[in-house]
């Protein structure tokens, strides 16, 4: 670590700046499945050449950092971008490539400074983005310590188009520096090592990889780099139009801006404002991300405790009243009469839920037509957003060839369901009273309904978790994502609309028109109704005040023994000696 202000390092005098960034750089952890690393951008640059859309041809085979840094006016530069001569956003040449490349792994730092507050950011490059959701040559990621009055104060972590902020407390570090979890493939940043599968990216996080630590990687100072003025984009930016351009943003295969340009240049130009504007860490949802990320421990522990404790209370059933001729309590129907008929409203609900496992709960479709983005138009309504019981959540990228699973758990939710109606049937095993199995089945019933609900509430809530910058790229213009995203919100239940963009190159202005239907699928309106004709049931079984069979030893509290009787109960009562009456004197 250096110690002192004034180092000469490469013939370069260390500054104040410097030795800051050097106390609170960072430790990277990474999943064990990452092949990608902060790498020196100079080697997308080396295995590059310079596009400009609308012109197949290069505009520089082998272009250096001098020449890319006179390409420093968005206005005129923002379509020229680089294109890394060795892949495609269609395979895996980028990655290939750069496993044989051997430049050394490099964090960027800049500090700004603005009166009291100071801004330490670190910036990554990595030279290809292989997330689930988006998939794309470069990869422009950073993190960021406020520092004020000379203390730490919060940090903001990037994600995607978004990112976190969190107070210095929240944060985990090794003395004062932060720990980034980067999450596999996007290399979206994390405050923890089980986050990441909140949310609709999904993304896999861990610290069972490599790890790079301070003293592992090279920390150069990012506003001593000529291509920083660079406006155009890091990575291959649509193929030969304006209309193929904006596709690749939208379906997020574009090459990003440069750091001086992310988020529209907010992120570098007011870095403590972009950081406010992210969602805030909780401790909440960490729990939340902790809870998901061992889910399946935890539902296998669950379960086998459940089990165990159904088991007990049939064996004291067992030994206490017998079992009953019929085994399973939902099974005693002879005749019309109210506990039977709750016993059959169950047994159908159980066949309702069994159809709704194997169906979609929640769907968004869409149909999108339009001359300005060509390769997104349809024919007919499409799934964008599916939810159900096999594949979790699944969202098809317009464009892509198929769903790619989205903030799903690792075990099925029609398997959690399928347990949990499996483990109801065995806890009626012997149950003697239809009050008692009234009770399993409404709660039963309510345990269904659960993840309707969830599901309705999270559509209901993710208007608020998207940010309000907008979202589709600076070519699109009309609908926002927010509004998009607000109207699925305001109509959990379902709904249709239309929304218009407009895409401009030029003086020509081409319209779009994305049609927009969503609501609760078949499956979970199967769901919706078993859950309530099991809970109707059980009021049923409840109103029955019915005794299934005849126990072993009647039911209630066994008769009183006769209690023994005290010695004042024993002994006949003691009562006032009876007056002698006087002896006749004997006769003389």
């Amino acid at each position: 670590m250096v110690s002192t202000a004034f180092l000469f390092v490469t013939s370069r005098v260390v500054s104040a700046d410097d030795v800051l960034a050097e106390k609170y750089a960072p430790y990277l952890y990474f999943e064990r499945e990452e092949e990608l690393y902060p790498v020196d951008a100079q080697y997308f640059i080396d295995n590059s050449d310079l596009y400009e859309i609308d012109n197949p041809n290069p505009v520089k085979l082998n272009p250096n950092a001098s020449y890319l840094s006179s390409l420093n006016n968005p206005d005129l530069y923002s379509y020229f971008y680089l294109d890394h001569a060795e892949g495609t956003v269609n395979n895996n040449g980028v990655i290939d490539n750069y496993l044989d490349s051997g430049y050394d792994e490099t964090i960027y730092y800049r500090v700004n400074n603005s009166g009291i507050t100071k801004v330490i950011q670190y910036w990554f490059f990595y030279a290809f983005n292989d997330g689930d959701l988006n998939r794309h040559e470069g990869d422009w990621e950073m993190v960021q310590v406020v520092i004020n009055n000379d203390q730490p104060d919060w940090v903001a972590y990037s994600q995607h188009h978004s990112g976190q902020w969190a107070t210095w407390d929240q944060v985990e570090r090794n003395g004062d520096h932060i720990k980034v979890y980067v999450a596999l493939g996007s290399h979206a940043n994390y405050l923890r090592p089980y986050s990441g599968k909140l949310g609709i990216a999904s993304d896999t996080v861990g610290d069972n990889g490599k790890v790079l630590k301070p003293d592992s990687y090279n920390l150069i100072n990012i506003e001593d780099q000529e291509w920083l003025d660079f406006a155009g984009r890091w990575g291959e930016f649509g193929e030969q139009s304006i209309e193929d351009a904006v596709s690749s943003a939208i379906l997020g295969q574009a090459g990003p801006p440069g750091p001086k340009y992310r988020e529209n240049g907010v992120m570098w130009d007011d870095p403590v404002s972009w950081g406010k504007s992210l969602l805030q860490a909780n401790d909440g949802l960490f729990m939340a991300e902790w809870f998901i990320y061992n889910f399946i421990t935890i539902f296998i522990v669950i379960t086998i405790i459940t089990l165990a404790l159904i088991s007990f209370f049939i064996y004291r059933r067992h030994k206490k009243y017998g079992l009953g001729p019929r085994i399973v309590s939902m099974f005693y129907i002879d005749g019309l009469n109210l506990k039977s008929i709750g016993n059959i409203l169950c047994i159908i609900g159980i066949i309702i839920v069994v159809f709704g496992l194997f169906n979609t709960w929640y769907e968004v479709s869409y149909d999108f037509s339009g001359s300005g983005v060509q390769s997104l138009d349809t024919s007919g309504w499409q799934n964008l957003l599916k939810v159900d019981g096999l594949s979790g959540i699944q969202l098809t990228i317009p464009g892509e060839d198929g769903p790619m699973p989205v903030g799903t758990l690792d075990i099925p939710f029609s398997l959690i369901i399928g347990i949990g109606l499996i483990l109801m049937i065995i806890a009626t095993v012997g149950i003697i009273n239809s009050k008692k199995l009234g009770l399993k089945y409404i709660w039963k019933g309510i345990r269904i309904l659960i993840p309707i609900i969830l599901i309705l509430i999270v559509i209901m809530l993710i208007g608020n978790l998207i940010p309000s910058s907008e979202s589709m790229g600076e070519d699109l213009e009309g609908a926002s994502m927010n509004k998009i995203i607000g109207s699925i919100s305001n109509s959990p239940m379902g709904n249709q609309e239309s929304f218009s963009f407009s895409v401009t190159e030029g003086d020509v202005t081409e319209t779009a028109t994305l049609n927009l239907k969503w609501g609760l699928g078949l499956g979970g309106q199967l769901l919706l109704l078993a859950g309530i004709i099991i809970i109707i049931s059980g009021i049923i079984e409840l109103l029955a005040r019915t005794q299934f069979f005849q126990p072993k030893t009647p039911v209630g509290k066994p008769p009183k023994e006769k209690r023994r009787k005290s010695k004042k109960e024993q002994e006949p009562p003691i009562t006032p000696e009876q007056p002698i009456p006087p002896s006749t004197p004997p006769k003389s």
